[in-house]
Formats: C-alpha cells, structure tokens, sequence
C-alpha cells in the first residue's frame, strides 16, 4: 500500500518531508500538553497543515480525533480554547515557572525573564475567546 502517489520524485520527496515535520510538530504539540511553555495549538495546527499536503488520512485521523482535534478545530473555526484548557494551562505554568524559578535557577536576570515569559503567556491566554458549550455543539466528528 502507497501512502503517497506515484506522481515524480520531487512530490514523493515533498511529501516524506512534510510527513515526517507533520509527526515532528504532533509530537511537539503532544509535548506542549505537559510543558506549559510550550504551546499546544501552533503545532497541532502545523501538523494539520503538514498533514492537510502529504496525508490525506492522517489529516482526518487528527482534525477529527476526540482529544487533538477539540484544539485544532475550535482553534480554526472560532479562535477559541476552553476554559478548562484556559485555567489549566495558567496553573501549570505558574507552578512549573514558580519551581523553576525558586529551585534550579540562580541567575537574576533568567528568573526575570521567565517571569516575563510567564506573564505573556497568561495574557495571552486571557485574551483567547474562550469555547462556549454552543460552539462546541457544532462540532461534528466522523
């Protein structure tokens, strides 16, 4: 079974390419679930993209898969995350930064600027429109 078509070399290559960075960036957004620096939509989105040109299945299995796809389709039909997501990530980042800062790192000016980073994030965060149960009624999965 071929999971690409047969078309030239160079769309064969393309393809392996975008594949392969499609799972590099799921695996980082699967990664970001549990690192709260590391955001989770960005790269879940790009491995849709990644996937939307290489692979026509592992498109659908992510767009529609009940954990991953929630992030990606909320993301791109409404620019929303839910609250849940939304007071989750806060509080684990907080407490991750508030570690990190108060028992492994000495530096001054590294402690500032991971509060900095903190602080971004979390407005960042607030600012998100937040999933209402409407919109989440409109979701359809296959």
């Amino acid at each position: 079974m071929y999971i690409f078509s047969r078309s030239s070399p160079v769309s064969y290559m393309k393809k392996f390419f975008l594949l392969i960075t499609g799972h590099l960036f799921l695996s980082l957004g699967i990664t970001g679930i549990f690192l709260p620096v590391l955001p989770t939509t960005p790269f879940l989105l790009l491995s849709a993209a990644c996937y939307m040109k290489s692979s026509e299945r592992l498109y659908t299995w992510l767009v529609n898969h009940k954990f991953f796809g929630l992030y990606i389709r909320s993301y791109l039909e409404y620019k929303a995350i839910t609250q849940k997501a939304k007071i989750l990530s806060i509080i684990a980042l907080w407490s991750v930064m508030m570690i990190t800062i108060l028992f492994f790192i000495n530096l001054f000016w590294i402690r500032v600027l991971l509060i900095f980073i903190a602080i971004g994030v979390t407005f960042y965060l607030i600012q998100v429109k937040t999933l209402t149960k409407e919109m989440l009624e409109n979701f359809e999965y296959d």
